[in-house]
């Protein structure tokens, strides 16, 4: 019989000596001294040292002989203040043991496949196939009780502004615009498919159509992609959307929420108002849409000046419509050959780069890598638009535009970890705004939405929807902390005309958005305020806010990189019965 919990194993103190108390839990850790028999006991609140005398019950003592390491079990005792010199002072309740008179083993445990411990050695594939003694482990369990912890602040906040939480279908209508959707086969109208929703987007627009003006949910969403560190087929996100606002209104509330929710998690003061920083200043200065401003490093374009340069490498390359662009590494013109030539082959295997071409601008000289081919005016003339400092390093890269903003941003990133340019310490928040509406697929000869179908262009620039498509600006906005994106939004399209001009410019035809959004351009047709909304990634946010390095830490059962469960075998092969029930015959397997 389960004996009746009076404490937690985190919560005894010095000031409950005498208390006749009873824990469950965990073995944790087991030593025999000469016969006395100590474990430490362990559930989600801590841990707490039992001792087991022959002295104080024989029959517990002789009971406890057999416990190891994950027996569950439940102890009744006396709990003793240690001696001075026994004290623990690692663990909160290290200045108390519980003198054990009563012992019960509820469940024995085998020998676990890796240690229950914070460092353990275990790889990502056993962690997940065994994630139940995975998430045993103390840091694991305060990061799902700080994300149980994070519900609650974010709830709080919402009603305390006078939002309605509204849960929206998980059965959906497919509208295949980004990425790919999880199709759900419907038994009772054959043939036909829902699809698990990769954002509420169409929804708690209709909610502003219906007139509930403050809407949020913390929702599960579903996308069928190519998986990384940071991404899961599903997550939670924190939706939000509201009547009659501005990108004023976006910012203040979501700068609100994060104030709050760092403050009452962390114990930080989050600065506010948050910067803003344009796409194309983003993009021009740290080669990123979502730039880490923990340390600067911005990029220097050096075309005006190496353009005439007798260097084809750098002439031929702004002939071509090309840049030749870089950044300065400050205190790094000491580094050696060896270095260099290391720090070149990165650029180029994992960047993508064609080569990396320095200069080191040190006291007794001005070292360039291709000093060989360019003036040393040149040189200098770069080293001072620059503004390197004695001792400074200056890369440098040559290319298409595009190309070069983008390798310079992941050499910026390599060096700003490998030689401690970033405060590990800081919360750099920061708002990138003014997307483009549209991108363009050569690949396929059309038009893509940067964020989707339904986000608003600025209204200067809708004028250019038939003309200029490419440099039209979106009322878009991304949250980003420390060069990772945490949420994006935008300003929506409420007018039905310029809803059909933004299909049309997709090559959305007349009959195709009737067929896909037609339950939304309905709703429209009766009056539709203006709105506007975000959405954050809650996973990611708690990944930040824990310094986790992966989404897997801050979910209690996720995925791996081939978006299965290892733990549960998931996804698996099912009977032939329930597919004929679904009308669904599978092609043969090709290899």
């Amino acid at each position: 019989m389960a004996l009746q919990r009076t404490h937690t194993c985190g919560e005894l103190r010095k000031s409950d000596t005498g208390k006749d108390v009873v824990l469950n839990g965990w073995v944790d850790t087991r030593r025999d001294l000469g016969g006395v028999i100590f474990i430490d006991l362990r559930d989600r609140y801590g841990k707490t040292q039992i001792v087991f005398s022959p002295q104080d019950n024989p029959q517990a003592h002789a009971l406890a002989d057999q416990l190891r390491s994950e027996f569950v079990i439940g102890i009744k005792g006396v709990v003793e203040e240690r001696d001075s010199v026994n004290i623990n002072p690692n663990m909160p309740t290290g200045e108390v043991d519980i003198r054990c008179s009563e012992l019960v083993i509820y469940s024995k445990a085998e020998t676990t496949p890796f240690e229950i411990k914070d460092d353990t050695k275990a790889n990502d594939d056993i962690r997940l196939k065994y994630r139940y003694l995975d998430l045993r482990r103390p840091s694991m369990q305060d990061k799902l009780m700080m994300r149980s912890k994070a519900y609650q602040v974010i709830r709080t906040f919402f009603n305390e502004n006078e939002f309605c939480e509204v849960e929206t279908p998980v059965l959906m209508k497919s509208t295949p615009e980004g990425a790919r959707d999880y199709l759900v086969p419907s038994r009772v109208n054959p043939g036909k498919f829902f699809a698990l929703p990769q954002s509420p987007q169409t929804y708690k627009q209709i909610l502003m159509v219906s007139g509930m003006d403050r809407y949020f949910q913390i929702v599960k969403c579903f996308r069928d992609e190519d998986l990384r560190a940071d991404r899961q087929p599903e997550f939670t996100q924190v939706d939000v959307e509201m009547s009659f606002v501005n990108e004023e209104d976006i910012y203040a509330l979501m700068e609100g929420l994060v104030k709050k929710t760092w403050k009452e998690l962390v114990g930080a003061d989050v600065q506010t108002p948050f910067p803003r920083m344009t796409y194309d200043h983003a993009m021009n200065t740290y080669g990123s849409d979502k730039p880490d401003t923990r340390f600067g490093c911005e990029f220097v374009d050096f075309s005006d000046i190496v353009g005439k340069s007798e260097f084809r490498v750098f002439s031929k390359t702004v002939a071509d419509g090309g840049i030749v662009a870089g950044f300065v590494v400050p205190g790094q013109g000491v580094l050696g050959r060896g270095v260099m030539d290391r720090l070149t082959d990165r650029a180029k295997t994992e960047l993508g780069a064609g080569g990396l071409i320095y200069i080191k601008n040190n006291k007794d000289e001005v070292y360039s890598s291709v000093g060989k081919f360019v003036s040393e005016d040149i040189t200098k003339e770069m080293v001072a638009k620059s503004g390197a400092n004695e001792g400074d390093l200056l890369l440098i890269l040559a290319g298409n535009r595009a190309d070069v903003l983008n390798q310079l941003g992941g050499l910026r990133l390599i060096v700003g970890h490998e030689y401690n340019l970033i405060d590990y310490n800081k919360y750099n928040f920061l708002w990138v705004t003014d997307f483009p509406l549209v991108e363009y697929s050569a690949e396929d000869g059309r038009y893509y939405a940067m964020h989707h179908p339904f986000t608003s262009p600025k209204e200067e620039d809708i004028d250019k929807m038939e003309t200029d498509p490419l440099s039209i600006r979106a009322r878009a906005y991304d949250l980003v902390l420390n060069g990772s994106e945490l949420g994006g939004g935008s300003i929506r399209i409420h007018n039905r005309d310029v809803q059909s001009k933004m299909f049309r410019l997709l090559g959305i035809g007349e009959e195709e958005a009737q067929e896909k959004f037609g339950f939304l351009l309905g709703a429209f047709k009766y009056g539709a305020p203006p709105h506007g909304g975000i959405a954050l990634g809650l996973d990611r946010l708690m990944m930040l806010i824990t310094g986790a390095k992966s989404l897997r830490e801050v979910i209690a059962f996720p995925k791996n990189q081939k978006a299965q469960s290892l733990m549960d075998n998931c996804p698996d092969v099912v009977e032939t019965k329930q597919l004929d029930e679904l009308h669904i015959q599978l092609k043969p397997m090709v290899k």
